[in-house]
């Protein structure tokens, strides 16, 4: 009983949404950093893909992890849905830019079908209000390598064209979170069309 307790509270503070997350209405800061896509890096800019249209931008705590894997996954196997919206995707994370190179072209995962972008020393997570916390010294990730970086809070934004905000969203499943994302992609699309 004590340990189903314990269990409840424990995944009940996981649970909670971002607090300190930018919040809808609020302006998107803007950023640039390096980004993979199918291994390949590249140049990204939140400028550029809002010209665009709307964007998703989740944030991540590290690739080739359990959570991060499954939310990478659920969003290449529904990125077809977001484009149909005419909504872009990319992923961040404070994992370096060979990690993500290897992230982004995994079948199992990105699929090289959306970029992910490093947030090294995570200003841009910080620029996002979303709290950093320091990885565990040993930390392995699901292929056994090292995590050598500290992580930020899973939470997504939407964000349209203007550079607002749409909607921030936090303290949900990996699967949840991708859903929610879409379902306000697509809530977008039907205001425009």
């Amino acid at each position: 009983m004590k340990n189903t307790l314990v269990a409840g509270l424990i995944s009940a503070v996981f649970a909670l949404p971002a607090l300190a997350a930018l919040k809808e209405g609020d302006a998107a800061p803007d950023f640039s950093t390096q980004a993979s896509i199918a291994g390949k890096a590249f140049a990204f800019s939140l400028q550029d893909a809002l010209k665009k249209g709307p964007t998703v931008v989740y944030f991540y705590p590290s690739a080739y992890t359990g959570g991060c894997n499954i939310q990478a996954h659920t969003f290449a196997v529904n990125l077809d849905k977001f484009t149909q919206a005419g909504v872009s995707v990319v992923g961040v994370s404070l994992d370096s830019i060979e990690r993500l190179n290897a992230f982004s072209a995994d079948p199992d995962y990105c699929g090289g079908k959306f970029p992910v972008a490093s947030d090294v020393g995570g200003n841009i997570a910080k620029s996002y209000d979303l709290a950093i916390r320091q990885i565990a010294a040993g930390r392995k990730d699901t292929r056994g390598v090292d995590i050598d970086h500290d992580a930020t809070e899973r939470t997504t934004f939407v964000i349209t064209p203007d550079g607002k905000i749409v909607a921030t969203i936090g303290g949900v499943s990996p699967i949840d979170n991708v859903n929610k994302a879409l379902e306000i992609a697509q809530s977008l699309a039907a205001r425009t069309h």
